[in-house]
């Protein structure tokens, strides 16, 4: 047989490439089947690889789809803190982002998760978290960056009044299926946050 008619050798992925393709299957079973119907065996099949190749690295179901939902949220458009100059229309952008950025995640695992949480005993939130922090975070920058311009007193920034937005778009996402409506995420700033930090 001659080097053309010889059939393409498979690269054999390992470390990073290989937890990435794994980590993508699960997502990716837990989509199409829910925790309930999610294997190793089928994890392994969708990566094209074997059992043991997953279960070398995940021991617990639980465990690979926790994995497997920090990894799908680290894949998405890195949310950024915006800087329009203004306090409102910074929290109002940062919220739309972050809507968009956790709609289809969130819807996933509020639809798909059942299982998972009575497994674990956990709630979303646990998986929530995981993605939550980084958002709190940029808040934090957009309204340190308010103090700064005078536009709220350093005093009026407590640790629930900061997660207030944050609380209240969770619970509208849980709540409402579907995009969040410009509506509901003006009404979270003015009604809720701003007096919350301005008063």
């Amino acid at each position: 047989m001659s080097e053309v008619d010889k059939p393409p050798t498979a690269t054999r992925r390992r470390g990073a490439k290989l937890e990435a393709a794994l980590l993508n299957a699960a997502w990716d079973e837990l989509v199409a089947r829910g925790y309930l119907g999610l294997t190793f065996e089928g994890v392994a099949e969708r990566a094209g690889t074997s059992r043991p190749v997953v279960n070398r690295r995940w021991t617990a179901k639980s465990e690979l789809v926790s994995a497997a939902a920090r990894h799908a949220a680290d894949q998405r458009q890195p949310v950024k803190a915006p800087d329009t100059g203004s306090l409102r229309s910074d929290t109002i952008e940062l919220l739309r982002q972050i809507a968009d950025d956790r709609s289809e995640w969130f819807a996933v695992l509020t639809a798909q998760l059942a299982g998972y949480f009575s497994e674990t005993g956990s709630g979303l939130e646990g998986l929530s978290s995981l993605v939550r922090e980084r958002h709190l975070a940029l808040l934090e920058v957009v309204v340190a960056r308010a103090v700064a311009r005078g536009e709220v007193l350093p005093e009026k920034i407590t640790s629930r009044r900061l997660r207030s937005p944050l609380d209240l778009l969770d619970l509208e996402m849980l709540i409402l299926p579907g995009p969040v409506p410009e509506e509901s995420i003006e009404t979270i700033v003015d009604d809720v946050f701003l007096p919350l930090v301005k008063s």
